[in-house]
């Protein structure tokens, strides 16, 4: 998918699901670079892995952790209404292949259960920072991360006025 299609189709649906002081530039620009980074939006189910979704979302971390966490459990919860599924960490999992709606909720409820303000759109390396505290990648890609990054913020730029 283009990052035109993935913001038309998933992020702008997602985040209009929750709250609107979540739907800023920084968090859109966010969803894109991490997505960028886990999937390149090509990829629904981790090749040789668990992870589900273009975030790359795992039934005991991201889910659970979602549907668990005081910050984003209400939410999780109410979207999961919307999108038709049961807030279960099993249901939600096996739906995020097939929901791009429902992944990118999930992705931006995982980003709010961060105590930190979400980085300047052109902050690499606080973008960095964030990621790796909210996905905890198994074997991060730094080397990526930059050019990733800047394609998304980019994109978020021109995506925003189009």
């Amino acid at each position: 998918m283009t990052l035109e299609q993935v913001m038309r189709d998933a992020i702008r649906p997602a985040l209009a699901l929750l709250p609107a002081a979540m739907d800023t530039p920084q968090a859109r620009c966010m969803l894109l670079a991490i997505g960028l980074q886990e999937s390149r939006f090509v990829h629904r189910r981790q090749i040789g892995g668990p992870a589900r979704g273009f975030w790359q979302f795992e039934q005991g971390g991201g889910v659970r952790g979602v549907l668990a966490h005081p910050a984003s459990a209400a939410l999780a919860r109410q979207v999961c209404q919307v999108r038709g599924v049961p807030p279960t960490a099993p249901s939600v999992y096996s739906r995020l292949e097939l929901d791009d709606v429902l992944a990118a909720a999930f992705a931006r409820l995982l980003l709010w259960t961060d105590p930190a303000r979400l980085p300047r759109t052109g902050d690499a390396d606080a973008a960095w920072a964030l990621y790796l505290r909210t996905w905890r990648p198994g074997k991060p890609h730094r080397q990526t991360w930059d050019a990733l990054h800047a394609q998304a913020a980019q994109a978020t730029g021109e995506l925003e006025h189009a």
